[in-house]
């Protein structure tokens, strides 16, 4: 099995600044794919998040990264014409990777004791931009770089999904609704798409110390509930993460289409 890309192959990668994003960009990079990475970072984030672009550069691919909203149709505009141009005509994407953490994490009421006023609630429209955000915006993305023509002849869509898509945490309704839209999105692209040579799947990784999960309320119980019962000892890494997503890129890869994979040591089956 060969892990060197094609050098005309390239990842886009959809929150590709931290956690499993970035990983991947580095670990794709080390194997010769060329990097594409979009991100929405405030400008003070931006010198912990410089140098690992930089160490991505080091590696001898092709790498360019936009700091704007991927959500809105200007900004994937803007990306997916500066890309074209970019990767020139021998250039296309193998991988488009959705890895977007934009979401609402309040809860459907205030705990008991708390007055309502006090605590934010979700409503109707922080559902509606979570689940945009975090699920159904694959499909715009997918589409645009499919009627763009730049998808390669045999090409990988992965979105991120997580143990939440079955599994109530408190504060997670909004976010738990946009990983089930995410999978039944990328379910829809794997049949759609595939007679053009798109593979399309979702990794759901164990629970990961990531940026975003320390965003999640009880994210400190949920790591020590997963470590101590991972049968390998320990949480899952976004390296773990990259890793597997690196080995779906892969030739012999290809007739995993339409799946849920699961990364996570065998967090998932242990009791």
């Amino acid at each position: 099995m060969s892990l060197r890309f094609d050098p005309g192959h390239w990842a886009l990668i959809l929150g590709g600044s931290s956690g499993f994003g970035l990983a991947t960009a580095g670990k794709l990079a080390r194997h010769g794919m060329n990097v594409a990475v979009v991100h929405r970072d405030r400008k003070g984030a931006m010198g912990a998040i410089q140098p690992r672009f930089d160490e991505i550069r080091e590696a001898g691919v092709g790498f360019v990264s936009w700091n704007l909203d991927a959500l809105s149709a200007e900004g994937r505009a803007t990306v997916l014409h500066d890309l074209a141009t970019r990767m020139g005509e021998a250039g296309r994407v193998r991988l488009l990777l959705h890895s977007i953490a934009f979401g609402n994490l309040k809860p459907l009421a205030a705990p008991p004791g708390a007055a309502g006023d006090d605590v934010g609630v979700l409503e109707e429209e922080d559902f509606a931009r979570t689940v945009h955000a975090m699920g159904t915006s694959l499909a715009g993305w997918t589409q645009d770089v499919f009627a763009r023509r730049l998808f390669a002849a045999d090409a990988r869509v992965i979105g991120m999904t997580s143990e939440g898509n079955e599994i109530a945490w408190r504060g997670y309704a909004a976010v738990a609704a946009a990983k089930c839209a995410l999978e039944s999105v990328s379910r829809a692209i794997a049949v759609e798409l595939g007679p053009y040579g798109i593979r399309s799947n979702v990794v759901q990784a164990g629970v990961t110390d990531t940026p975003a999960l320390r965003l999640i309320p009880g994210s400190e119980r949920m790591k020590e509930a997963a470590s101590a019962k991972n049968p390998l000892g320990r949480l899952t890494t976004p390296a773990d993460v990259a890793d597997f997503i690196c080995l779906l890129c892969t030739d012999e890869a290809r007739w995993v289409n339409g799946a849920l994979l699961r990364v996570d040591g065998g967090e998932h089956i242990a009791g």
